[in-house]
């Protein structure tokens, strides 16, 4: 099984913010999609790949984004992560600009 290091090193990979806009424009990973939670269900066509490339969610705590990566789940979509927080996903995105 591949480590979140290596999928989020992955050149496909796909990096989704799943807080609010506010929360998104007071700071993301540079190259993140911000997709509110609450918007995904109408949104999942933004996600250039799903279901084929891998794409990792977070958000401020790892809640929103474990909710996202669940929901998916339970539609059917595979290659998706809970990156959890925005912190976390500092450290697993080797070289991520804070924006």
């Amino acid at each position: 099984m591949m480590t979140l290091e290596q999928i989020a090193a992955n050149p496909s990979t796909v990096v989704v913010d799943v807080r609010s806009t506010l929360e998104y424009n007071s700071g993301h990973i540079t190259g993140a999609l911000n997709i509110p939670v609450d918007q995904l269900p109408a949104r999942l066509q933004d996600i250039n790949g799903l279901g084929k490339n891998p794409v990792i969610f977070y958000c401020r705590s790892g809640n929103r984004s474990g909710s996202a990566v669940a929901y998916l789940q339970q539609q059917g979509y595979n290659n998706v992560y809970n990156g959890g927080s925005l912190e976390a996903m500092l450290y697993y995105v080797k070289g991520a600009t804070y924006a």
